[in-house]
Parts: structure tokens; C-alpha cells; sequence
């Protein structure tokens, strides 16, 4: 008997004793809470913040049950989805409707009182692809249904979350191996600038998973925790990282990136999650499937927020760009516990990797070429910490608060040659940061790819294609602020591979000290390279 198979079996007497005994945690969605993303306080006074009016996408097979539409779905249906799609078109009744989709949406927006929703309130689209009779690879078809939840609320859905993915083995393409170019990986990286949407995607590299489209290069990849003494601490073993030491059957390589790019860009609870059919009955279920929702619906709160700073004029439109919500995200990740004192950024939990050793033990702390640890990423979701770093607001280069963002542009070395431009720009912190203390940046980019639009449309049509363009290449550097010299920066982040630069380092000695971000190397067509930039430090107490 499986293990989903006897927590169901024990979930009427646990939820007795609970009664029975008073034990709050079995009324409440763990992961959800402050054992998990933190993101419930965000629910409460004075934030107020549940996702409401942001819309959000969910692509799947199948989809969830609605009310009205479906004979499974029951009435006052806490997983209340907006609309139900199937490719490009509006759903059938009855048709395609799936415990998974279900399941992934009831963590993103459920209303039930006992498992609320990330984003209870927020505005769910969820499209089914449907069965592929008799195709090798449904990755047209997945594109085609992708760019129907794009279009949905007037092309306005902040982000859009994939608990799904296709084998390397179903690419169609001659020795196909995850570069970034299968067709779905694409479209993905395409939709993300096109329509201005970030694409949360369940991690699941390694030998027979799902790993196409977690070669993206534009979306945030989520591997899953575990809990450990009722928290989640720990990336579960279950996890196929971004660098398996096995090959998956009938292949020689192990699926992973190609080069040195790694995969997992950010941990979110993932294991025994509680969660919801489409006939309300509760469920325990485990992967990348459930932690890649908590994601897409912590966008939905910051964005929430982002929209109440716009709509006062305290905010410009940059604060929905979809790789300012990805460097906010990644730089606000739990990495290491922090006491009280501040030191560690106000995190809130230490996480364990599956040799049971922290982020600063990895080679992502000591190696400046590698920006991400191959199973943690940057570190653990912390909704509340994200929406922290979203509220420490932009910031121009000049002059730069002890922690905020920036959503900005550089001009590459020809192109500056050529036109009034710098290929680098200087985020000067305007108070000193504190000894001993740690110091975290997080830069973002995206790669360019084009449709190949035969018939003009501007919409992707299926048996059309994409052209993707090589990633122009950024660094990051920490260095003192009277320097100039970046072989004197303190530290940096200076991968050639990846589209994400992280910086986490103790500061040496109390002082001023600044960010650099350099166009480097400039390999696309993109003479003038958009980016978006976070950054969270500790000042000196007066």
C-alpha cells in the first residue's frame, strides 16, 4: 500500500483526534503557513493581500471541475476557477476534467477554510491540452494551449504555472537534448516576453521525468521540500535535480541542461501536501507538481500589491515585468535561519539540501561562475520576505536603498560605440552595510526567441515555429564603493551560461559599497539588454 493510499485511510481518524484534541495544524494548509512559504500572514492585517483581481494560468492535460459545467464538481466549489480552456478553444462539460489539475489549483486558489489557497481570491484560467492520439510529442498542441491562457483577461495573466511536462524521449527532433530549443521550451520563452507573463514550471530533470520545458531560460524551475520536525526544511530525495548521476533507459546521457546551466532555480514545499478533488474531497499528494502553484500564486499577492502602489502613483508599470517578479522571488529565498539579530536577512528557515548541508556548503557559495545550487537554487520560497523585497520599491541606479529593485536596460559595447549608452551601470547602496552581515542580489534577463509567423497573425498556429537567439551575457559585481576596478570587487556572480546572476556574501567590513551590472558579452541581436535587478542588505544600526 502506498503511502498517499494509507494517509487517505488515516485522514477521518486524524481529523477526529484533531477535533477531539485541539491539534490547530491538521485544520490548517501546512505549506502554506509559517512551517511552510509564510504566505498566510500576507491573508491578514495589514496587508490584506489575497490575490484579488491578478489573474493567474494553470496548463495541464486535464483541468479542474467547475460547478455548473462538470457532473464531478460539487456546488460552492472552493477551487473556483474563472474559465476552463482546451487548447485553443473553451472547454467541453465533462470532459478532461482531472484530480491533478484539481489538486494544483486548489493550492493556488482554494477558499475551503481548513486549506486556504495561496491567493484565494485571485482570478484562475485553467486550459486542458487533452489526449494526443496517435502524436509522438503534443508539444504543438501545448504551445497552442499555452497561448490561450496567455490571451485571457485581455492578455493581462501575471503568471502562468506548468505541474506538467513532456520526455526528452517525445521530442521529435534528431538526438534531442534539453538546449533550450525543443518547440514547447520555445514557446514558453517567447510567451514570457510576448505576453508579459512569468511561467512557474515543475522541475523534474533526470532519467524518464518530464524535463521539457525546464530548459527555459525566461520562467523559475521549483524542485520540492519536505517537512522535518513539522517545517519545511529539507529538498526531498524524490527531487530529479539538474544533475542526475544516472542515465534514464534506452539513453546514454543523463537528462540534464546542456553545459553547466543549471536547472532548479527556487525550492517550495512539495511533499504530502493536502489538497483537494474536484468533488471536494481532501487528498495527500507529493512533487514538483504542488510546489510549482505556490509559486505562481505568490506572484498573484506581490502583484496584488504591486497593482495598489501603481494605482497611487508610488510605483511605474515596471513593477509587472515578469523578470522583476522573478529576481524578487529568487533573491528573497530562505537560505539560512536568521536569529533575531538581522544578520541573516530576516529568514526564516535554514534549508537543507539532500545531504543534509546548507546553501554556504555548496559550490553556488564559493564559485562565482555558478550562481545556482544545482538542488536549492537560490533557496526556499518566503512569500512574506518576497513581498518585503517587492516593497522596498525601485530604485534609481545613483542612489539605491539598503533594499529594493529595478527594472533597466544596458547598451551593449558596440552599441554604446555607436549610440549614447553604457555597457554598465553602478546601484550605489546609500548606507553603509554591516559587518558580518549577509548582502543578497539577484539579476535577471531574458532570452529573445521569434515566431516564425507564416501567416502574419502575431499568434502562434500549429505547424509554425520559433528561432531562438544565443543569451547575451551579464555579470554582477560587489564592490566597494570608491572602486572601479571590477578584478577589486569584493565578490560577483559571473556565469557565461546562465540567464540569472545571484550574489550571496558576508560583508567584510562595515562600509559603502555598490552594485555593478555589466553587459559583458552581447551574442543575440539585442544590442540593448532589458534586466531587472534585487538586491537586500543590512545597514549599520546608528
Amino acid at each position: 500500500m502506498s503511502k498517499t493510499e494509507i494517509r487517505q485511510l488515516l485522514a477521518p481518524i486524524a481529523l477526529l483526534l484533531g477535533v477531539l484534541g485541539g491539534l490547530p495544524a491538521l485544520a490548517l494548509s501546512i505549506s502554506v503557513g509559517p512551517n511552510g512559504i509564510d504566505a498566510r500572514r500576507l491573508h491578514q492585517a495589514p496587508y490584506y493581500l489575497t490575490g484579488k483581481k491578478i489573474a493567474i494560468g494553470q496548463v495541464e492535460g486535464g483541468r479542474p471541475g467547475v460547478f455548473g459545467t462538470d457532473k464531478l464538481a460539487i456546488s460552492n466549489n472552493p477551487v473556483n476557477v474563472t474559465q476552463v480552456l482546451q487548447l485553443d478553444g473553451a472547454a467541453i462539460a465533462d470532459e478532461f476534467v482531472d484530480n491533478h489539475a484539481n489538486h494544483v489549483a486548489s493550492v493556488m486558489i482554494s477558499q475551503d477554510k481548513k486549506l486556504t489557497g495561496v491567493a484565494p481570491d485571485a482570478t484562475l484560467f485553467s486550459a486542458a491540452i487533452g489526449p494526443l492520439v496517435g502524436e509522438l510529442s503534443g508539444q504543438p498542441q501545448e504551445c497552442l494551449t499555452t497561448q490561450n491562457i496567455a490571451l485571457r483577461n485581455s492578455g493581462d495573466v501575471r503568471a502562468i504555472n506548468f505541474s506538467f511536462g513532456e520526455p526528452l524521449v517525445s521530442d521529435p527532433r534528431p538526438n534531442a537534448s534539453l538546449d533550450g530549443n525543443a518547440l514547447l521550451t520555445q514557446c514558453i520563452d517567447w510567451s514570457s516576453v510576448t505576453h508579459k507573463a512569468l511561467y512557474v514550471i515543475a522541475g523534474n530533470q533526470g532519467g524518464g521525468g518530464i524535463p521539457i520545458p525546464t530548459d527555459n531560460f525566461n520562467g523559475i524551475n521549483v524542485a520540492y521540500s519536505t517537512q522535518v520536525d513539522g517545517k519545511f526544511v529539507k529538498v526531498d530525495y524524490a527531487n530529479a535535480g539538474s544533475e542526475p548521476t544516472f542515465s534514464p533507459r534506452g539513453r546514454v546521457e543523463p537528462e540534464s541542461n546542456v553545459g553547466a546551466r543549471r536547472s532548479i532555480n527556487l525550492v517550495a514545499p512539495g511533499d504530502d501536501i493536502r489538497m483537494l478533488n474536484p468533488n471536494g474531497q481532501e487528498i495527500f499528494s507529493s512533487g514538483s507538481s504542488f510546489a510549482a502553484p505556490h509559486v505562481a500564486a505568490t506572484v498573484a499577492l506581490l502583484q496584488e500589491w504591486g497593482d495598489r502602489q501603481i494605482r497611487m502613483a508610488n510605483w511605474s508599470l515596471d513593477a509587472r515585468e515578469p523578470i522583476v517578479m522573478k529576481a524578487v522571488l529568487l533573491n528573497a529565498a530562505d537560505k539560512l535561519v536568521d536569529v533575531g539579530d538581522g544578520q541573516n536577512l530576516g529568514m526564516g528557515k535554514t534549508l537543507l539540501d539532500e545531504s543534509n548541508r546548507t546553501w554556504i556548503e555548496s559550490d553556488a557559495y564559493r564559485d562565482p561562475q555558478v550562481p545556482l545550487h544545482t538542488e536549492l537554487g537560490t533557496g526556499q520560497l518566503n512569500a512574506f520576505r518576497a513581498y518585503e523585497q517587492f516593497n522596498g520599491g525601485q530604485w534609481a541606479p545613483e542612489s539605491a536603498s539598503i533594499r529594493g529593485w529595478d527594472y533597466n536596460s544596458l547598451s551593449s559595447a558596440s552599441e554604446t560605440q555607436q549610440n549614447q549608452g553604457s555597457d554598465y551601470t553602478d546601484y550605489v547602496i546609500n548606507s553603509p552595510l554591516k559587518e558580518g552581515s549577509y548582502f543578497a542580489a539577484t539579476l535577471a534577463w531574458e532570452r529573445l526567441v521569434t515566431l516564425i509567423d507564416r501567416n502574419d497573425n502575431g499568434l502562434y498556429d500549429t505547424g509554425e515555429s520559433f528561432e531562438s537567439e544565443e543569451l547575451n551575457n551579464l555579470n554582477l559585481y560587489l564592490m566597494p564603493v570608491d572602486e572601479d576596478d571590477t578584478d577589486k570587487s569584493i565578490w560577483s556572480s559571473v556565469s557565461d551560461v546562465d540567464s540569472v546572476e545571484h550574489i550571496f556574501y558576508k560583508i567584510p567590513k562595515t562600509g559603502r559599497y555598490k552594485l555593478r551590472v555589466v553587459y559583458s558579452q552581447q551574442v543575440s541581436s539585442q544590442g540593448v539588454q532589458s534586466y531587472a535587478l534585487a538586491w537586500w542588505g543590512v545597514g549599520e544600526s546608528p
